[in-house]
């Protein structure tokens, strides 16, 4: 994985994470909601990296 990649998911998970943390202390449960759902979003951007990583370790 680039570390362009890893920086850029990271970014998207720390904004669902704040996006998250809003929600909670304002009582909106939408913006709860979308906040974990970004966090989920980069998780699975962070793992299909992780799967092309591998992908390219066994060619070689």
């Amino acid at each position: 994985m680039g570390i362009g990649d890893k920086v850029s998911n990271k970014v998207d998970e720390t904004k669902g994470k704040a996006k998250e943390r809003a929600g909670d202390a304002t009582d909106n449960e939408q913006m709860q909601a979308e906040g974990t759902a970004e966090q989920s979003e980069a998780s699975v951007k962070q793992s299909g990296e992780h799967v092309k990583d591998a992908a390219k370790d066994i060619k070689k």
